[in-house]
């Protein structure tokens, strides 16, 4: 056991290490899975696993309290797998490792070159923590754990009407604490697929690898507008750059791992003619140079490194070459546009996730969030219109809508003045740039009333990802407070 479990709330702590140590990447739960359906059973209670492979665990109200409306905690069950270049670790196989850092700002846990899992793993160790504790006063409760929310909604898209009895939600998957949030974006999937041709390559030249590494990435919504860059669109404006002035010839090109965090990373191989080497190198010194200055506010620790692979046979054709890096550096990517009802938060943007090529296809992904159906589909059709334009063929899915704000919630005005009272603030009532499953529910429980809220997480889907342990006993104790403070049935 790590020192985790010796903070405070302990009984949440003590069950997010044990999350941590097993391993729940997206589209891949099944153990985790089996330890709550196991862990619920243990604690006596009623466990329930539907078609797609959401749980449902439901625990009676506390003695006296079982007239007040029915609450819903709700979190997912899976983690973004991101780590860093040179961390060996095995999302399917190895445990996250977890640790305390202490800064300016107070104590944080992290994990060792990996992300950590506090999304959503502090708020699905709250929602069982209140199930195994018997002095925290509730009225009827369930429980709501879904599948793969970070890579599809597939959960919350399969929830069925008719398997939870409660009219109140509180989606435990929002990252900053004193912020309570009744709104979020929508979202859809592009993947772009372009044909490669190749061609042989002369005895002349000389063969290269390329990488990019070093950038902070990020979450593609909550981090969107922060400034951080994109490894995939670096790494495309040096090479459009050199394949014009120095002709070098591509073999191979990827980067990013995941549509909804920004690129950390980015790599390409390709061929030059030996005589234009020292060239490329001073290219390359000059270009990591301005983008060092450019960005170095943000993006402190950039990294370009050039080193000779094997020789390659074949090379991209120039055709096909200037195409694909014209449309990707083409693509929008980052905030299109802030919003004007809400201040300082972001309406639409559009992140270039991964680019791919595989033998005789080259496939660019987008995620596009808008707070506005609209604006998902201004933003859809600027994607598809660059990526036809240049011959590839574009497919969008996996749209999500956003929640809508109810300015007339009822547990928003409990959970905000249970907090005013708790710590003497108001708080801030928000909406997220970030897909929560809170509007996909409202399709088979049109009748919920939801709010969002969370303790401080900061960079999620990043190695980077850090949870401030003084916030995680503030949302707890403004948790169990909203569960006392739920009004009676009408």
């Amino acid at each position: 056991m790590s020192t985790l479990a010796q903070l405070q709330p302990k009984k949440l702590w003590q069950i997010f290490d044990t999350i941590c140590s097993i391993p729940h990447p997206s589209k891949h739960e099944q153990k985790i899975s089996l330890w709550i359906q196991t862990w619920a059973t243990e604690q006596g209670l009623s466990v329930k696993e539907d078609a797609v492979g959401n749980l449902i665990i439901k625990k009676p109200a506390t003695d006296g309290l079982e007239n007040k409306k029915g609450v819903i905690l709700q979190a997912h069950m899976d983690m973004v797998p991101q780590k860093n270049a040179d961390k060996v670790h095995d999302f399917l196989t190895d445990p996250i490792k977890p640790y305390i850092i202490t800064e300016a700002d107070g104590d944080w846990v992290t994990a060792e070159g990996t992300t950590l899992g506090a999304d959503n793993g502090i708020g699905l160790s709250s929602a069982l923590a209140v199930l195994a504790s018997d002095d925290i006063a509730h009225g009827p409760l369930e429980v709501l754990v879904t599948i793969d929310e970070e890579a599809g909604m597939t959960g919350a898209f399969g929830l069925e009407a008719g398997w939870l009895d409660g009219e109140l939600l509180i989606n435990t998957d929002s990252e900053q604490e004193g912020e309570i949030y009744m709104g979020c974006a929508g979202g859809i999937d592009g993947e772009a697929t372009f044909a490669i041709k190749y061609e042989d390559v002369t005895d002349e030249v000389e063969s290269f690898n390329l990488s990019i590494s070093g950038l902070k990435g990020g979450h593609s919504g909550v981090d969107i507008h922060t400034g951080r860059a994109n490894a995939n669109k670096l790494l495309v404006r040096f090479l459009l750059d050199a394949s014009q002035a120095l002709d070098i010839r591509l073999t191979e090109l990827n980067g990013g791992s995941l549509r909804n965090a920004i690129p950390r990373e980015a790599d390409a191989s390709f061929v030059i003619d030996r005589a234009k080497v020292p060239a490329l190198k001073e290219k390359l010194s000059e270009y990591l140079a301005t983008i060092n200055q450019s960005l170095g506010a943000i993006e402190t620790d950039i990294e370009m490194l050039l080193i000779s692979p094997e020789t390659f046979d074949e090379c991209w054709t120039s055709t096909t070459q200037h195409t694909i890096l014209r449309a990707l550096n083409a693509c929008p990517n980052g905030v299109l546009r802030m919003s004007d009802d809400i201040e300082g938060i972001v309406e639409t943007s559009l992140n270039l996730g991964v680019m791919r090529s595989k033998g005789n296809k080259f496939v660019a992904m987008t995620l596009i969030r808008s707070l506005h159906d609209d604006g998902r589909q201004e933003a859809q059709t600027m994607v598809q219109s660059v990526f036809e334009l240049a011959g590839a063929n574009i497919a969008f899915s996996g749209a999500y809508p956003g929640w809508k704000p109810d300015t007339n919630s009822a547990l928003m005005q409990t959970v905000r003045n249970t907090y005013q009272s708790l710590f003497n603030k108001v708080p801030e009532i928000m909406v997220i740039h970030a897909g929560l499953e809170c509007g996909l529910f409202k399709t088979a429980y049109p009748n919920w009333d939801m709010v969002s809220f969370g303790p401080t997480i900061k960079f999620p889907h990043s190695p980077d990802e850090k949870v401030q342990i003084a916030t995680v006993e503030q949302y707890w104790q403004l948790l169990i407070a909203v569960l006392a403070n739920i009004p009676d049935k009408a």
